[in-house]
């Protein structure tokens, strides 16, 4: 249950996250407003406090882990909302970092 609840985490702060840039992005970029951005630097607010529930008591590895989580789940971000197509180097880096995420925080330890 500890690796389901670890995974479910990392989506959630993926989702917090990426949506935080995304509407920062779409409030300063696509012109659509201050009310775009706050929402934006609230979910990164989110995003923060969302990682510290995770079981593993190591900041390092937590974020070191998470960033492969964050590649993957941009692109993923970018195909459901933005229209982006990643191409074969897209994809097989994003299951590299994927597998990184595995390695740093789901390999057995002593």
């Amino acid at each position: 249950m500890t690796v389901a609840r670890s995974i479910a985490l990392f989506v959630m702060a993926a989702l917090a996250e990426i949506g935080g840039v995304w509407l920062i992005w779409q409030g300063w970029r696509e012109h659509r407003g201050l009310w775009w951005i706050a929402a934006g630097i609230l979910a990164l607010g989110a995003y923060g406090f969302v990682a510290t529930f995770q079981p593993d008591p190591n900041f390092g590895r937590i974020l070191a882990a998470y960033s492969g989580v964050f590649v993957a789940g941009s692109l993923a971000w970018g195909v459901l909302l933005d229209g982006f197509r990643p191409d074969r180097y897209d994809v097989v880096g994003a299951i590299v970092c994927l597998a990184g995420v595995g390695i740093i925080m789901y390999a057995p330890r002593a």
